[in-house]
């Protein structure tokens, strides 16, 4: 039980971040058609000075967001160390993408003006996902200071695939 207190906290984390980034995915790329089509007038559009920078970056971010959770999916299914690397870097560069759009989103929420519904559902949808996203980055990365939080940099055996090394083995033989 010690050895899944993270997998148990991150898996439905993921889960709920992948659907949030859908989300942000379907409303951004809607916002964004109907911005290029210049329906901006539209009351249930909308926008301001912002809006088009904050389209463009929620879309960055809910497809990178998208992707690391695959990333992240296949770690929490193999829950090793060599998978461990792919997953926190991916997720890495999703928060800090998402975290370019929280600011966009304050930015656009700063500026005022009248907002639709759908910007509006955006823009907590991205201030929602960088805390989020925020605490799986972390969760991840907490096997770094305890193994029971799950696999971590600095176990025995990263890189090894989990396969423990005797004296005298070909593992050993071949890192020397």
């Amino acid at each position: 039980m010690a050895q899944t207190v993270g997998r148990n906290i991150a898996a439905p984390l993921l889960f709920l971040n992948l659907v949030m980034y859908i989300l942000v995915l379907g409303f951004a790329s809607w916002s964004l058609n109907r911005f290029i089509n210049g329906q901006t007038n539209n009351y249930s559009f909308g926008g301001n000075g912002a809006t088009m920078f904050f389209l463009i970056f929620s879309i960055l971010a809910a497809v990178v967001g998208v992707v690391s959770k695959l990333a992240g999916g296949n770690h929490i299914r193999a829950w090793r160390n060599d998978s461990l690397a792919a997953a926190a870097s991916s997720a890495l560069i999703a928060w800090a993408i998402t975290a370019l759009a929280f600011g966009l989103a304050c930015k656009q929420i700063g500026v005022g003006g009248h907002r639709g519904w759908r910007l509006r559902v955006l823009e907590a949808l991205i201030i929602i996902l960088a805390f989020t996203q925020l605490i799986y980055v972390l969760l991840l990365h907490a096997g770094m200071y305890s193994s029971k939080y799950g696999p971590g940099y600095r176990d025995a055996d990263y890189g090894l695939g989990g396969v423990e090394a005797h004296k005298g083995s070909a593992a050993t033989a071949a890192r020397v």
